[in-house]
């Protein structure tokens, strides 16, 4: 599974957001929107952080714990 963190470089809920993805057991690899524009205009994406599994956007905003342990099956 390819779990991929769209983000801006100045989102501050990416170590939160990190923290409860270990803690669910996902591992996950970040990438910002600034090298990315072809997804920013794909998916219009106006906020971060975005959450993509096996390049589909799941989540457009931070999930709660109880939403990834649900997504994720923990």
């Amino acid at each position: 599974m390819d779990v991929q963190l769209l983000v801006t470089q100045t989102d501050f809920c990416i170590p939160n957001l990190e923290c409860e993805l270990q803690n669910v057991g996902v591992d996950y690899h970040i990438d910002y929107v600034e090298s990315h524009p072809e997804l920013v205009n794909e998916y219009n994406i106006k906020h971060s952080p975005n959450i993509f599994v096996d390049g589909k956007l799941v989540f457009r905003h931070q999930p709660t714990i109880n939403e990834l342990q649900d997504y994720f099956g923990n």
